[in-house]
C-alpha cells in the first residue's frame, strides 16, 4: 500500500481538527515540582517564540503568565524583548502599560507611556 503526500497533509490537517481534551490542572506543593513546572512553561514558551517570533501573542501570553507567576522583573524583560521584535505594535505597549499599573508601578508605566 503506498500512501500518497496529499493523502499525508489530508490525515495530518484532519488530526489538527480533533479536540484535544485539556490537561488535569495540577497542584503543586513542593517547591522543586514548582521549579521544574516553571522551567518546562518557560522552554515551551520560547520554543514557541523560536518558531514565529513575530506572532506578538506569543509573546504577551508568556509575559502575561510571568507576571501571574509573580515574576515582575521577567514579565518586563519579555515585554521589552517583544517591543525589540515590534516596536509600533500598539497592543503590547497597552499590555506592559496595563502589567505596570496593575501591580502599582505608576513610574514604569509612566515611562513606557512616555516611550
Amino acid at each position: 500500500v503506498q500512501i500518497t503526500a496529499e493523502q499525508l497533509l489530508r490525515e495530518a490537517k484532519e488530526r489538527q481538527l480533533e479536540v484535544v481534551p485539556p490537561p488535569p490542572r495540577q497542584k503543586i506543593t513542593d517547591p522543586e515540582e514548582l521549579a521544574e513546572y516553571r522551567l518546562r512553561k518557560r522552554k515551551e514558551f520560547e520554543d514557541n517564540l523560536r518558531k514565529n517570533r513575530m506572532l506578538i501573542t506569543n509573546w504577551i501570553k508568556y509575559a502575561q503568565w510571568e507576571d501571574n507567576e509573580e515574576e515582575l522583573e521577567r514579565a518586563r524583560s519579555i515585554y521589552e524583548r517583544a517591543l525589540d521584535v515590534s516596536h509600533r505594535n500598539i497592543t503590547l505597549w497597552l499590555k506592559y502599560a496595563e502589567m505596570e499599573m496593575r501591580r502599582r508601578q505608576v513610574q514604569h508605566a509612566r515611562n513606557i507611556w512616555d516611550s
